[in-house]
């Protein structure tokens, strides 16, 4: 009698065991084009686009100049002893004209503006994107451990039952019934905790990128693969393609040919118009030409050393940005190899401890282990189940990080070309 429930106890316990359709192989990615569809309507992708907007105005307003047009004039009644009264006039219409050279400093300022808020537009989406990745994987991976606890506690309660009827028939002591029931109420506490994570991890996502519609159900966590590019490959185009190098290099350009522009001001725009008047009722009248230029003085010197400051400044900060990138392309470089080395330890690992399972459930089955023995076996098991779950999600963010800052994933269309 004894026996006869055993290969039951040993069936259920070697199905707990198996992997389930956690690991299935098939794309865990959203398709690209709602990607690209949330990334854009990201309200911090749309304010860096109003701000390329503005730099684009303010290249507008660069090329045409700051100097208008400007009309003066006044009347007067003049009365005149004996002779009477007179009515007289005189307007001025005048503008500012810019000095050779100051016009083509303000359309290469305007532009290298463009370029810098582009950049800056096109970064804000990839930190968006990276954003993204981060929330998607957090969604997964809370799925995934969901996924293996329910199956856990499915096996532990068919086994739950075949302790209970052995219990019944005299086969098992009432301690074999309490200990599993202990695994039990164990894994049942991880399953409520990872389900309600997931739930967290999905309202979260849908909150951010509301216009990102997900399915009913988490895909499963891929296989990490290395990249068809190769790592190394992607660690070159991280500094390549980084738009934080392209910003402020423009930006660095920009102010030095704003330092430029505030030099060759201090020799100030001259004002050139021209003069009517009408006085004495009409029996004088008149037209000239007036003008007028400011008198440059230690105002304008200390304006163009403080622009010739900050150009410096920018040039430095440029340097600090190119660093910052390679030192996040050698990270990321590191982090992938890591990550997949690590994952495929912890995959092993699994492997090792599922055959210990087995050749533990077999011995129980001969009476030669006690149930303890094997619910720790298999509680061992279920860690390392997790472990592997949380090993491969890294290795997945690690990979998917590399190739969005190498901008060959949710890159916008063109860019890499």
């Amino acid at each position: 009698m004894i026996r006869s429930f055993r290969p039951i106890l040993l069936g259920l316990l070697l199905g707990m065991a198996l992997p389930g359709p956690l690991l299935a192989q098939r794309a865990d990615l959203p398709p690209p084009e709602l990607v690209a569809t949330a990334l854009d309507n990201h309200p911090s992708v749309l304010a860096a686009t109003a701000r390329l907007s503005a730099a684009r105005a303010q290249a507008d307003m660069l090329r045409a100049g700051p100097h208008e047009v400007t009309v003066t004039g006044s009347y007067l009644r003049r009365t005149v002893d004996v002779e009477g009264g007179y009515n007289e006039f005189d307007t001025t219409v005048s503008k500012p004209l810019r000095l050779p050279g100051k016009a083509s400093l303000d359309r290469k300022a305007g532009a290298f503006g463009i370029d810098a808020a582009q950049n800056r537009m096109e970064d804000v989406r990839h930190q968006t994107s990276l954003m993204l990745a981060g929330l998607w994987y957090d969604w997964l991976t809370a799925e995934a451990l969901a996924r293996t606890n329910a199956e856990s506690v499915a096996g532990l309660e068919r086994a739950m039952a075949a302790v209970q009827r052995r219990v019944e028939l005299r086969d098992a002591s009432p301690l074999d019934a309490d200990q599993a029931a202990s695994a039990l109420a164990l894994v049942k506490g991880q399953l409520a905790d990872a389900q309600a994570l997931a739930a967290a991890a999905r309202v979260t996502l849908a909150a951010t990128f509301p216009d990102l519609p997900l399915p009913l159900a988490a895909p499963a966590l891929t296989e990490p693969q290395v990249s068809a590019q190769g790592f190394e490959t992607l660690r070159d185009l991280v500094i390549e393609r980084s738009h934080e190098i392209g910003a402020a290099r423009a930006e660095a350009d920009r102010q030095s040919v704003v330092a430029r522009r505030a030099k060759a001001d201090r020799v100030a725009d001259p004002s050139l118009g021209v003069r009517l008047f009408s006085e004495r009722g009409g029996m004088e009248k008149g037209a000239g030409i007036v003008a007028s230029i400011p008198i440059g003085g230690r105002y304008r010197a200390r304006a163009a050393d403080e622009a010739d400051a900050v150009a410096r400044s920018a040039a430095l900060e440029m340097s600090v940005v190119q660093r910052e990138v390679e030192a996040t392309a050698n990270a990321d470089l590191s982090n992938a190899k890591m990550r997949l080395a690590v994952w495929r330890e912890v995959a092993e690992a699994g492997k090792r401890a599922q055959a210990v399972t087995e050749r533990t459930a077999r011995g129980y089955t001969l009476g030669a282990i006690d149930l303890a023995d094997l619910l720790y076996a298999e509680r061992q098991a279920q860690d390392t189940r997790r472990a592997e779950i949380n090993a491969r999600s890294e290795a997945l963010r690690a990979i998917l990080k590399l190739e969005i800052d190498s901008h060959v994933t949710w890159a916008p269309l063109g860019e890499t070309d």
